[in-house]
């Protein structure tokens, strides 16, 4: 057993000190900051690997120690994350310092100038009018009252340029962008009320600029029409729950539909993990005055549903929100599940209503750990006696991690936007398509799952009002365990890994 576990662990250990050491080699060009921000990936990174390289190795980590591995590594995160921010802020400010008076000597100048140009054509009854054709699009009452919001202690306004229906101003912020942000959209709802939304976001060259846009352009709510299709979807999501669970009772429900009292427990389940992914999306979108849409159910004959698609109705306030509210949908609805599966396995016995194949436990790395430390020795028999709540728990898993997957609209490529910004997440939804699109050559539902992001959730969410504030060090580790446990969830243990720790034969 020694023999065939030695070259996984080498390669969990290779792999390990490969990217801790490539991560060192480019965080100590940028001194004690960069070595701290790479202490924050270690700290985040070392405890799972441990815990996998233990249980590779044939060492079990019980429930209390999984919990003590994810607390205590995410505490460190935001310990290390705080000092970081100590040593790192005074150094940021003076640098940002030094840039924004060297650029302001020039650009008060040509301003001064670009004021006194406009000055005299008001004098001459403004006849180079046509000189400015980018304020056209809002009226100059509204313009003046809009460049009124800017100061010297917020933001420093020093060009405006045309943009859709609304202008863009460049300038140089003077303060955080987050209290920023609030005081101008203060100043704007004062002067104008909700005419204007205005965006706090990145330039092209990573310096803030200034948007602002007519509130008609805001998300629209859901037509009539649209509401009674997404009950069609949920009746027909109860649909496909009778029949996947139908068909882990071996029975078609389609077929035999007068046997849908066998299929209630498994699908009210799934349903119950459904409606409480939403509660979680709903509870914290009402905590921040955001208007969700209702969810669109998307029926999967395999496993019930896909989950669910909900749209924006309001213009998000910052990325942390982004975060908050697409976190809080998987996270519900993971634990649930996750609540399920424990207490379905500390229940299983030999002779459960359920027998599953030994094999069964190798389709994930997260269950098959789990049913090892809980279950233990029953796991080298042919069949495992199992208790209805454990394929509850699984499928409700399996529904979370496709919607933590970081591409497009899911909520997983929602948490990738707000934490690492657009461009990121764009390339996730990428990679994401790609690695569905090889996986289903051998699984079918891959393909499913791919057709539906590709045609109806790839598209990036819409930039918030405060773009420029990233969620905090908390928020991040948060949401890379998320995407952690996704990873674990949907991926396979190797067939000679999961026999050598007497999962399947």
């Amino acid at each position: 057993m020694v023999t065939a576990q030695t070259p996984v662990v080498a390669a969990i250990v290779l792999v390990s000190f490969g990217i801790l050491g490539w991560g060192f080699f480019r965080a100590k060009g940028f001194g004690k900051l960069g070595i701290l921000a790479w202490l924050q990936s270690v700290v985040l990174m070392v405890p799972w690997l441990l815990f996998f390289g233990l249980f590779a190795a044939g060492i079990y980590v019980n429930l209390a120690g999984i919990l003590l591995l994810i607390v205590v590594s995410t505490t460190i995160y935001i310990a290390i994350g705080r000092k970081l921010r100590e040593l790192g802020q005074d150094a940021i400010l003076r640098q940002k310092a030094n840039q924004r008076i060297a650029s302001e000597t020039s650009s008060e100048s040509s301003s001064s100038d670009l004021e006194s140009s406009t000055s005299e054509t008001s004098t001459s009854g403004q006849r180079n009018s046509e000189l400015q054709p980018e304020i056209i699009p809002i009226p100059e009452e509204d313009l003046n009252a809009i460049k009124g919001i800017f100061g010297i202690d917020t933001f420093f306004s020093t060009q405006t340029i045309a943009y859709q229906e609304g202008a863009i101003f460049r300038g140089n912020i003077r303060g955080e962008p987050e209290v920023v942000h609030e005081r101008l959209t203060a100043n704007l709802k004062k002067s104008l009320g909700d005419k204007y939304r205005l965006f706090l976001v990145e330039n092209t060259d990573g310096k803030p600029v200034v948007i602002i846009l007519p509130s008609r352009n805001e998300p629209r709510s859901m037509t009539l029409a649209q509401k009674i299709f997404g009950v069609i979807l949920f009746f027909a999501t109860i649909a496909t729950s009778m029949e996947a669970a139908g068909i882990l009772l071996s029975f078609d429900f389609f077929a035999s539909p007068e046997r849908y009292q066998e299929t209630l427990t498994i699908a009210g389940g799934i349903i119950a993990i459904l409606i409480s992914h939403e509660i979680g999306h709903w509870f914290f979108a009402r905590r921040y005055d955001v208007r969700l849409s209702l969810p669109y159910f998307i029926p999967a004959v395999q496993i019930g549903s896909f989950g669910s698609i909900t749209r924006f109705e309001s213009i998000l306030p910052s990325r942390k929100v982004l975060f908050d509210i697409a976190l809080a949908g998987p996270a519900t609805s993971g634990i649930v599940s996750l609540v399920l599966l424990i207490v379905g396995f500390l229940l299983s016995q030999q002779g459960s209503y359920f027998e599953l194949p030994n094999q069964f436990f190798q389709g994930s790395i997260l269950v098959g750990t789990l049913a090892k430390v809980i279950l233990g020795s029953a796991l080298e028999s042919p069949l495992v006696g199992v208790h209805p709540l454990v394929i509850i728990g699984w499928l409700g898993l399996v529904i979370t991690a496709l919607n933590l997957m970081p591409a497009g609209q899911l909520d997983g490529g929602r948490i990738v936007q707000a934490i690492y910004g657009r461009k990121t997440a764009q390339r996730t939804t990428i990679v994401t398509l790609i690695v569905l699109g090889l996986v289903s050559l051998g699984n079918p539902l891959a393909i499913y799952w791919a057709i539906v992001i590709l045609f109806l959730q790839r598209d990036l969410e819409r930039p918030s009002l405060n773009e420029i504030t990233e969620p905090d060090d908390a928020r991040a580790a948060l949401g890379l365990l998320a995407l952690f446990l996704m990873i674990t969830t949907l991926i396979p243990l190797a067939p000679a890994l999961a026999g050598s720790l007497g999962i399947g034969s």
